[in-house]
């Protein structure tokens, strides 16, 4: 009797689940940047692809999307679904939600299962690190965050990783009132001060990130003062805003992780469509020359690139392979 090799291997293969708690712990900052920023070259560099995103809203309530990619020429297929359930929060539950699959695109197999909100969050973050590093003025001090909560902390976290000149932090919140824990978070890190005039937190600072839920422009134009950089992180759905209107088209140079797609889903949407727009991957691969005048203003209009989710994913994958973490589960074909 003879062995069919490709039917044993079929029958015994296997799809490795790796939950929040082993996602987590396998996360490490310096290896997020670096899958990140692998990211952002293999975008620049055409080797890899963005498909379309679907972003669409339940009648749950909640909005729910598909990030997905691949690069053909590293094996590397995969998807990220998405999106924000505000009904969980009365359940103590996370509104955002994220599962991330790895797919082998020889066979068009499973590989990997994993939760997707460590990953979406510290890939986010490590994102928005590299705008800091590429973007702001290395001599950068003040700081004026918008938003209190995962993002804006993984964001404050990640910029005081990367810009080792800041000290002062000013945060703002939607309803006005002081959050203790995140000043008791960063305390000893920097100076982090609450403030409530929106203009005159972002008129003196020279770095601003806006990681709110983008439900509108949360400061004037004019407040933005030459020299600036902005991080927009909370801008990812048709119809949501944070930036004010003019900021874009008349006072800044805008960068972007995809063109398409933040003109589609991004702070551009709400720009004129010619508007010029440098992808940073572009910048970190020396296409774009790294110049920036003192007196610039620039923006970093973050949307989230699916190759972001999927080099993260890879690297947990390999790390959670090489350590014998997660559960192996039957999954024969």
């Amino acid at each position: 009797m003879t062995t069919d090799h490709a039917t044993t291997g079929r029958a015994q293969a296997s799809l490795l689940l790796l939950d929040t708690h082993q996602v987590s712990a396998l996360l490490q900052p310096h290896d997020v940047l670096a899958a990140v920023r692998e990211a952002f070259t293999l975008h620049s560099q055409r080797a890899g692809r963005v498909f379309p995103v679907v972003r669409e809203a339940l009648p749950t309530g909640g909005v729910f999307g598909i990030k997905s990619g691949d690069v053909s020429a590293q094996g590397l297929l995969g998807f990220k679904a998405a999106g924000f359930w505000p009904a969980n929060r009365a359940q103590g539950g996370e509104p955002h939600q994220a599962t991330v699959m790895l797919i082998d695109p020889a066979t068009g197999r499973p590989l990997c299962v994993l939760d997707g909100n460590a990953i979406t969050t510290e890939r986010t973050g490590a994102a928005g690190a590299l705008g800091l590093q590429h973007l702001a003025r290395t001599d950068s001090t003040r700081l004026c965050l918008f938003g209190t909560g995962v993002q804006a902390r993984v964001q404050l976290r990640f910029a005081l990783r990367v810009l080792p000149a800041l000290t002062q932090v000013r945060y703002l919140t939607h309803d006005g009132q002081p959050r203790p824990d995140i000043e008791a978070q960063f305390q000893g890190r920097c100076d982090i001060v609450h403030a409530t005039d929106a203009n005159a937190a972002v008129a003196a600072s020279d770095v601003v990130i806006t990681a709110t839920p983008g439900g509108g422009a949360l400061f004037d134009a004019a407040a933005v003062q030459p020299g600036t950089h902005v991080n927009a992180v909370g801008t990812d759905t048709k119809g949501k805003r944070e930036l004010p209107p003019g900021l874009l088209e008349q006072r800044a140079r805008v960068f972007v992780d995809d063109a398409t797609q933040a003109r589609s889903i991004g702070e551009v949407q709400w720009a004129a469509p010619d508007l010029p727009c440098t992808e940073l991957g572009d910048l970190l691969t020396g296409q774009t020359p790294p110049r920036r005048n003192a007196q610039d203003i620039t923006v970093f209009d973050m949307t989230g690139l699916a190759l972001q989710d999927l080099t993260v994913a890879r690297m947990l994958h390999t790390q959670a392979l090489a350590q014998g973490l997660g559960t192996a589960l039957a999954w024969p074909w």
